[in-house]
């Protein structure tokens, strides 16, 4: 994703970074490297995580007065001319709504850059569930082509959707599950209501040691990677002989030096 910032022409004055702790401290260095005049604005939804950003991404002392400022908490209106939110659209119950707030949060001509899990992640666990006859071992992940269309319905042009399949690999099933706990929880609404005995632990290392092992011996799992990045276009009003705009539109027109009907 920081890669692909090579390509955008513009230059943020100011940033934000969705999720820092659950998306990834090191990205957060390598977009600061890029933009080292722009101020970041922190949003954490989590209230835990927001103290753990704050920790993570403080500055020395001599630094905290040289350097752009670092905002936590909510996201003013506009704010940003460039938002970051890495794997989080996945693990979102109202994708829809989250986008929405995004797209409140940049300004006019800002855009938006993310990544998030696609369908075909855990294939290889969700067949092994399925054979066994056991409820689904993550949630369904929404297909690319969908989250381009909620990007448009919440206001977005150009959304620019593409995916990459990786297989990760581990040594043994309790590596596995490890590292699924790490990633995130199953949100499927007919996953296992309790927690498993001992028993089925077992049953399961064995069936994932069977169905998951590579050519090489190690156990492997695909992930489908989303990538996506889209614009907030500044705000048009049709001119005629009654025009109503809104206060967030006009701002935006004239942040942006746009006048009515352009």
């Amino acid at each position: 994703m920081e890669d692909r910032l090579q390509w955008i022409r513009l230059e943020p004055k100011a940033w934000a970074h969705w999720e820092p702790v659950r998306g990834g401290l090191a990205a957060h260095a390598l977009i600061e490297r890029r933009y080292p005049r722009a101020e970041c604005f922190v949003a954490a939804a989590v209230p835990g995580r927001e103290a753990a950003a704050a920790t993570a991404l403080a500055r020395p002392w001599w630094r905290r007065w040289a350097g752009p400022a670092v905002h936590h908490g909510p996201l003013p209106d506009g704010a940003v001319q460039m938002l970051w939110a890495n794997m989080a659209l996945h693990m979102s119950a109202r994708p829809q709504a989250l986008i929405t707030l995004w797209h409140r949060a940049l300004a006019a001509d800002g855009f938006l850059m993310f990544s998030c899990l696609g369908p075909d992640t855990l294939r290889e666990l969700r067949a092994l569930y399925r054979s066994l006859g056991w409820p689904p071992p993550g949630h369904d992940f929404t297909d690319m082509h969908d989250w381009g269309d909620m990007l448009v319905h919440a206001g977005f042009a150009e959304p620019v959707m593409d995916m990459e399949r990786i297989t990760l690999t581990w040594e043994t099933p309790q590596q596995v599950l490890n590292e699924l706990r790490e990633l995130g929880a199953n949100l499927h609404p007919a996953r296992f209501p309790a927690l498993r005995g001992r028993t089925w632990k077992r049953q399961l290392h064995d069936e994932m040691a069977r169905a998951l092992r590579q050519p090489d011996g190690r156990l492997g799992l695909t992930f489908e990677i989303i990538y996506g990045h889209a614009m907030k276009p500044a705000p048009v009003v049709r001119v005629s002989e009654h025009s109503a705009v809104s206060l967030e539109d006009m701002r935006a027109m004239l942040r942006s030096g746009k006048s009515p009907g352009d």
